[in-house]
């Protein structure tokens, strides 16, 4: 899966890991370290392989799983602090169980937005990862999976487990200058990861390489993407006009531009299209749309028990969720399935779409955490276009498209339910079109 391997032992690089877990960088990262158990984990797979049996497709490879999963004698925290003392998991969540028996070697549970319900990725009871990607200025590093990203681009895992309710892994992937894949959501079960909403859940990985992203999506799906890089003559890209570049940074809409450019002049054609009806969402999401609702319904005892132990900027937008009736609830369901008919017809004859991940670059963290008009403003931002796609039961990457020396950026290629593997095939040639100098 990684050349970095090739060049080492589990041990060694699990030794690595653990020890980088600890340095300054890594600060916030982790909520807990399985120290003994992952080194013990990374022997074993090295006697595996002096041994010469059969290896799993991540045999011996260090991952980290988000705080909002399951494992078998842990009380799920999901970023909070209001879960303490609530009981431990019986068993690992599907996707972590999937993960050990490919031969992943679990090295600890990331840091999160609370109950992953922020695209900015601040954690005020866990402290907030320090985006990697400026080590001048402090940054944050993208939500709700925060600590996943960091652990991949700061080297400490191959892969990041996260969960993507509206972008919360390709925000933090765009944002830290990585790969983050949200496929459809029917394709990885979501038993065992506490709940946001379970009409916009999807779980699945951060990466460096489209590639990788694809071997940890074929284990937790258990349905690999046998996918080889397209040719891009001849494919054909709608860029939507509506709400997808507005209130872009300069930055972002440069290195937009630039990969507009590369990919046209790889043969494919671009397409500007008006997809007027992007702008309905927020309408047809009232009263109080899916994440506050359903969020609401999942946490309301918690919320009650304790609600001086959550986020108030979390607690204010589950509070949007609370007093909506069935027939509202039931009436979003309605207005979700008409608009994704519509969507999906307007898209008929393209092969994806091509958008900003989202539409800033990583904002500074201390005026977030300061002042609550720049925080909603830049988790606004943040989160308006990824959670389209999760809106539209998309699959959609987040691919880097900088160039050295600017901040990261990403570049979004989506596609409609059940693409996935075109897409795959998409993205693995995108992507080298996107580092060329």
């Amino acid at each position: 899966m990684s050349d970095t391997f090739s060049h080492t032992t589990s041990e060694a690089w699990v030794t690595r890991s653990l020890q980088l877990a600890h340095s300054e960088a890594a600060q916030h990262v982790f909520t807990h370290l399985f120290t003994e158990q992952a080194l013990a984990q990374a022997r074993a797979a090295d006697a595996a392989r002096q041994a010469g049996g059969p290896l799993g497709a991540l045999h011996g490879l260090p991952i980290t799983l988000k705080d909002n999963y399951d494992l078998a004698g842990h009380t799920t925290m999901a970023g909070t602090v209001v879960c303490e003392g609530e009981p431990p998991a019986a068993r690992d969540a599907v996707a972590v169980t999937r993960l050990r028996q490919a031969g992943a070697v679990i090295v600890g549970k990331t840091n999160m937005s609370e109950f992953a319900f922020s695209g900015v990725g601040i954690n005020p009871h866990y402290g907030t990862p320090r985006n990697p990607c400026d080590a001048v200025v402090a940054r944050v590093p993208g939500g709700s999976s925060s600590g996943a990203a960091v652990s991949v681009a700061l080297g400490l895992a191959v892969a990041g487990l996260g969960s993507d309710t509206g972008g919360s892994i390709r925000i933090p992937a765009a944002l830290c200058g990585l790969v983050g894949f949200k496929s459809t959501q029917s394709r990885i079960p979501l038993q065992g990861v506490m709940e946001l909403s379970r009409t916009l859940d999807t779980v699945g990985a951060i990466t460096r390489t489209v590639r990788d992203s694809l071997v940890v999506e074929g284990v937790l799906s258990q349905q690999p993407l046998l996918a080889e890089a397209a040719d891009l003559r001849g494919v054909r890209f709608a860029v939507p006009q509506t709400l997808f570049l507005d209130e872009l940074d300069p930055a972002v809409a440069q290195a937009f531009a630039r990969a507009l450019t590369r990919i046209s002049a790889a043969g494919a054609q671009v397409v500007e299209l008006p997809l007027s009806a992007l702008s309905d969402i927020a309408a047809r999401s009232q009263p109080g749309g899916f994440s506050p609702v359903e969020g609401f319904a999942a946490h309301h005892a918690r919320l009650a028990r304790a609600p001086e132990r959550i986020d108030p900027r979390v607690a204010a937008r589950m509070a949007l969720g609370e007093g909506v009736s069935a027939v509202d609830y039931l009436s979003l369901h309605n207005r979700r399935h008409e608009w994704i008919s519509h969507i999906e017809a307007e898209l008929q004859g393209f092969d994806a779409m091509l958008s900003p991940t989202v539409a800033l670059v990583a904002p500074e963290l201390a005026p977030l955490v300061a002042d609550d008009t720049a925080f909603f403003k830049a988790n606004r931002l943040l989160l308006r276009n990824p959670s389209a796609i999760n809106y539209l039961d998309g699959c959609a990457f987040s691919l880097p498209c900088q160039a050295d020396g600017e901040l990261p950026v990403g570049l979004m290629v989506s596609s409609l339910r059940g693409h996935d593997a075109r897409l795959a095939a998409i993205a693995l040639a995108l992507e080298p079109l996107l580092a060329a100098a």
